[in-house]
């Protein structure tokens, strides 16, 4: 497969500046690949050469390798304490 994305086809091409006649050779333009775990089907994960416009696109659904935390839920609520309301002479109104 070589220097190619695996999703979009992308390869390396040829460019340059104009014509200059001096034997200078072009410049090469690569895509920009990452090589990335990804979930395809229900959950199986493969290794990818994928570039970095379809990470940023959401083109790709990285693997996520254990769920979020997430804080347990409490089905008892506690009892709330009965207000206390200041008396005396320095209570404020």
């Amino acid at each position: 497969m070589g220097n190619t994305v695996t999703l979009r086809g992308k390869a390396k091409y040829l460019g340059g500046v104009g014509t200059k006649v001096t034997g200078i050779s072009r410049r090469k333009f690569k895509p920009n690949l990452q090589r990335l775990r990804v979930t395809v089907g229900r959950g199986t994960a493969t290794s990818v050469l994928v570039c970095t416009q379809c990470i940023k696109g959401g083109r790709v659904t990285k693997l996520v390798r254990q769920q979020p935390f997430r804080l347990p839920s409490v089905e008892k609520t506690k009892p709330t304490a009965p207000e206390v309301v200041p008396s005396g002479p320095r209570a404020r109104p």
